[in-house]
């Protein structure tokens, strides 16, 4: 089967977690908005948003053409993929747990979004700027410590580990923490090299991701879009004092 996958063509956003589990598993997709003529681009996205044909229409991108199968969510892309690509446990406590450590991450991206733009997604950053310094300062000292101090402890605390967030082998929820690991160290590297030492596995697990051999094609590869002042993990540095 190949895929087809929906998400905004400039940044990394939400979509770099569907495209690194992608990637991972060596899936046949096409990045659908990056694509060109009449199948690909910008305009096939919006088509399918505006579809009136669609009888369970996405809200927003990422979206993932399956078969017959349109998914939207990003956790929920992910839970689908872990199941059909090894990349999640078979049980089924296995799985919830997996897919409850995905929405933990994605609970932090919405946290790391919102230092910049902690009014309005529709206003500039430049509208915000007052409001942006004071989320980013309680960010970088109360809520980074506390999401990455959790998933550190879920290393520990991993009986069939070591190196794994869940199970003895790589799941989704490795690879996501790695990008969020990556984006916040885009976005705050000054806070992240300050408390790096604090939490050890954690940093272990993203370099290893990082090497992992498909990754490491990815990451070098001209499909993974640098990050960027239009995305999610935006370096401002007047944020990360």
């Amino acid at each position: 089967m190949r895929y087809e996958l929906y998400y905004w063509p400039g940044i990394q956003g939400r979509g770099e977690f569907v495209r690194l589990a992608l990637e991972e598993a060596g899936a046949d997709y096409v990045d659908v908005a990056r694509g060109s003529g009449k199948l690909g681009g910008m305009a096939a996205m919006t088509r399918l948003l505006d579809s009136a044909a669609e009888e369970r229409p996405p809200f927003a991108p990422p979206f993932l053409r399956a078969g017959r199968l349109l998914i939207a969510q990003t956790a929920n892309i992910l839970l689908f993929l872990g199941a059909r690509h090894g990349l999640a446990p078979s049980d089924e406590a296995g799985r919830l747990w997996t897919h409850q450590l995905q929405l933990t991450i994605a609970d932090m991206v919405v946290e790391a979004h919102d230092t910049h733009h902690p009014i309005a997604s529709g206003l500039y950053y430049e509208d915000q700027k007052r409001e942006a310094l004071r989320r980013a300062e309680d960010f970088r000292q109360t809520r980074l410590p506390k999401f990455l101090g959790y998933f550190e402890a879920v290393l520990e605390r991993n009986p069939r580990g070591p190196g794994h967030l869940v199970g003895a082998r790589l799941s989704y929820a490795d690879l996501s923490l790695f990008q969020l690991v990556d984006g916040l160290g885009y976005a705050f590297p000054k806070a992240m090299k300050r408390r790096a030492r604090r939490y050890p596995e954690v940093m272990a697990l993203h370099a290893r991701v990082a090497k992992r051999k498909r990754i490491a094609q990815y990451l070098a590869s001209p499909r993974r879009i640098p990050f960027n002042e239009d995305g999610i993990f935006r370096q401002y540095r007047e944020l990360d004092a």
